[in-house]
């Protein structure tokens, strides 16, 4: 017995919860051992000897109980333990006791066929089965010839019918293909009536004897036999006649009462063939050209072009001749041209004019910029001018006369912008011994102070503080009466006070948030009154543990800024607190080894860390630290551009061009 895969899951499954309910030890072994056998195709007895070796007699013949339960619940055939295989021996036996009934059934004298009475199985009448057999089949025989009579009569009947013309239409012959002719009519003879009767009878012994051995019983199969014979006999003379086919005026088929009659169609069966009528209906639904529909047609647009089904086929296209010249010359011209231009910025990077151009374009741009903020007028000059500008040169100065009186306005006095909003108070630093001698000075008037509540009453005086080495001096007496007793006393006094001591330093003690918050108050800094901001040019970032030092530092301590990345000019840019600033400051000149740990592949750019310029503003200008790659001088330039803060690439970038001139010359 072979399990699919997912009936041996299921199946095993189920097995594994029953033998952990029946079963206390080695249940892995149990559950692979019944497993392995059902799927083997062992039967029960198999099954419990295996188990044997597990569990006692008794478990192992309820589990295999239990198991074989299951596997018919899952559905499958079990092997019972009384089957067994069907030999070819008694196959051959069987047909030969068929044989010998049959041979023995024609010797027999033909009974007269009469329909007559079983006679009773009364106390005092015994009947033998052979008897009841042969009587059956004289009802049996009765019941055919009474069919056969029947079917005489009206086929009889159909032939006048058809001598008659009809109303609704003509009698059409329907081919069709004549029964098989079991049984022949009463005018052919009584002796070949008789030998088929007789070769009937036999067969019908045989076919009673096989279900006996089967298990069906007589009656059952003779009726069965009898219902067959009578269907299928038809006189000899009527055979060969094709049952008539009646047409009404409309052309539809219908039997003799007028009803119509619905012909069976052939269906194919064969894939082969229900494949080809699905490809015939296929086609000629492509053939069938649908109604265009009007409403559609009116939203058609021609201008749009629609792809054929099928491909077309594309002609050659030839190139001119000499395309392929011209473009060859025109790369060699770009690479003569970019050659050319490569040995001019080698000659005026020896000669310092291209450092000079690009210096010259910088303070181009920082003209234009404070060009481009300055007003027209100022405003407390707007106030006194007429006509909202100033005067050109040799252009008298014209002045508002109705503001200008004998009054004086004294302006009024504002806080500046980097002084604190609270008053800041400067902190005493005293020395080692004066701390000393303060701390003595309060507990002293702490204990004053208490001596004289218990003075007063208002408070119990305290235990005397009792240890193991004044424990005789403190107690006296009490001690040398009873050591024990004191002993026990003085220890609990001690545990106390040191209960007390830890009570007081875990209600002192932070909570993990309290910690965390002290942590970060530590290294945050205000920056209310001014941002402290440092910018740095590093020449190399090949290095990937530079970058995560550089981002991770400026989180840690709270720092804003970008690093934006172009070339050999990475400018680094970082805004916090004074204090902030001096860690960052010492992290990124000394603590990282720029040149040690470089992994440039270009020997010429020599690795490290400048520092372009520190200074204050009121407010920041970034967001987080962020790393941002620039393709192009513009695209780097336009980004710090965008937080207001241009200069600071104008800086890092002038100071490059300065260093590559210092260098050709």
């Amino acid at each position: 017995m072979s399990l699919s895969k997912r009936e041996y899951e299921d199946y095993k499954a189920a097995v594994d919860k029953m033998v952990y309910k029946y079963v206390a030890r080695d249940r892995s072994s149990v559950v692979s051992a019944i497993t392995h056998a059902v799927d083997s195709g062992c039967d029960k007895r198999k099954v419990e000897d295996k188990l044997m070796g597990y569990v006692d007699k008794s478990m192992a013949y309820k589990l295999a109980e239990k198991a074989f339960l299951l596997l018919e619940d899952i559905g499958t055939k079990v092997k019972s333990t009384s089957s067994r295989k069907r030999t070819h021996k008694e196959d051959n036996d069987r047909e030969k006791d068929s044989k010998r009934a049959r041979v023995k059934d024609e010797k027999e004298p033909v009974p007269n066929i009469k329909a007559s009475q079983p006679p009773s199985s009364g106390p005092n009448n015994t009947v033998s089965p052979g008897q009841i057999q042969a009587q059956q089949i004289k009802d049996i025989m009765a019941k055919a010839q009474a069919v056969i009579e029947e079917r005489k009569k009206a086929m009889a009947n159909l032939q006048t019918t058809e001598s008659k013309p009809t109303t609704n239409g003509a009698a059409v012959p329907l081919i069709s293909q004549p029964s098989p002719v079991v049984i022949a009519s009463a005018g052919s003879g009584g002796g070949d009536v008789t030998s088929r009767i007789a070769e009937l009878q036999a067969r019908i012994q045989a076919q009673l004897g096989n279900a006996t051995a089967l298990g069906i019983s007589s009656l059952q199969m003779g009726a069965a036999l009898g219902t067959t014979v009578a269907s299928t006999a038809k006189p000899l003379g009527e055979q060969s006649k094709p049952t008539p086919l009646i047409l009404d005026a409309e052309g539809r088929t219908v039997d003799q009462s007028g009803k119509e009659v619905h012909l069976t169609q052939r269906i194919p069966t064969l894939k082969a063939n229900i494949r080809a009528k699905k490809r015939e209906e296929f086609k000629q639904q492509l053939q069938e050209k649908p109604i265009e529909d009007t409403a559609e047609s009116n939203f058609f647009d021609a201008r749009v072009s629609i792809r054929p089904s099928l491909r077309v086929k594309r002609p050659f296209k030839f190139h001119d001749q000499g395309k392929f010249i011209q473009l060859a010359q025109r790369e060699r011209a770009k690479a003569r041209l970019e050659k050319l231009q490569n040995e001019i910025s080698q000659v005026a990077k020896k000669t310092g004019i291209s450092s000079a151009a690009k210096l010259a374009q910088l303070e181009q741009r920082e003209m234009k910029s404070v060009c481009d903020d300055s007003p027209d007028i100022e405003w407390w000059d707007a106030i006194i001018l007429q006509g909202n500008r100033y005067p050109e040169e040799g252009e008298p100065v014209k002045v508002k006369d109705d503001c200008i009186t004998r009054l004086i306005e004294h302006p009024l006095e504002m806080r500046c912008p980097s002084d604190p909003l609270k008053p800041v108070t400067l902190e005493v630093l005293l020395t080692k011994q004066e701390r000393k001698k303060l701390r003595r000075m309060n507990r002293r008037e702490t204990w004053k102070e208490k001596q004289e509540k218990i003075r007063l009453g208002l408070e119990p005086p305290p235990e005397p503080k009792v240890r193991m080495a004044n424990l005789m001096r403190v107690l006296g007496t009490e001690a040398v009466l009873d050591p024990t007793k004191m002993e026990k006393h003085v220890r609990e006094q001690m545990a106390k006070r040191l209960k007390a001591h830890q009570d007081a330093n875990a209600a002192r003690k932070l909570t993990p948030e309290q910690l965390r918050d002290k942590k970060v108050r530590k290294v945050k800094e205000d920056t209310s009154t001014g941002v402290h901001v440092t910018v740095y040019k590093v020449t190399d970032f090949s290095n990937g543990s530079h970058k995560f030092k550089v981002e991770t530092n400026a989180k840690q301590l709270f720092l804003t800024g970008t690093v934006v990345l172009f070339k050999d000019i990475n400018v680094v840019v970082v805004e916090g607190g004074p204090k902030q600033q001096k860690k960052y400051k010492r992290l990124m000149m000394e603590r990282i080894k720029w040149a040690e740990e470089s992994r440039s592949k270009d020997a010429d750019i020599e690795s490290k860390c400048q520092l372009v310029w520190e200074g204050t503003t009121s407010e920041r200008s970034f967001g987080e630290m962020l790393f941002k790659a620039c393709p192009t001088e513009s695209f780097a330039r336009d980004h710090f551009k965008k937080h207001g803060v241009e200069q600071y690439w104008d800086l890092a970038y002038g100071k490059k061009i300065l260093e590559e001139a210092d260098s050709g010359n």
